[in-house]
């Protein structure tokens, strides 16, 4: 998996098409993740000390890997990787080729 917690994404697929955000959590074992303000859902909480009357939630669920792309400096953009001269692995945008710092 190539995304990483903190990356900015955008949507490409689904009802929230177009819609960018930050990750929040990454899960390598499923891929998928959780962006920032995307694919709200709502669960229901029983009543506690802390909220009596219970109620309703939004949280955001996962997505899948694939429905994601990485902005790097607002452009879509593929990830690389590239062996520098000290022989330590770097991530790079495919498309201008500059290091990818997140």
């Amino acid at each position: 998996m190539r995304l990483k917690k903190g990356m900015t994404v955008r949507v490409t697929n689904g009802n929230h098409k177009g819609m960018e955000g930050k990750i929040l959590k990454v899960f390598p074992r499923n891929n998928r993740v959780i962006i920032e303000g995307i694919n709200l859902i709502k669960r229901s909480s029983r009543p506690t000390q802390e909220n009596p009357g219970g109620g309703f939630i939004e949280k955001e669920a996962s997505l899948h890997e694939s429905n994601v792309v990485v902005l790097h400096n607002g452009e879509p953009t593929k990830i690389g990787y590239k062996l520098l001269d000290d022989r330590t692995k770097v991530r790079i945008s495919k498309n201008s080729g500059e290091e990818i710092n997140t």
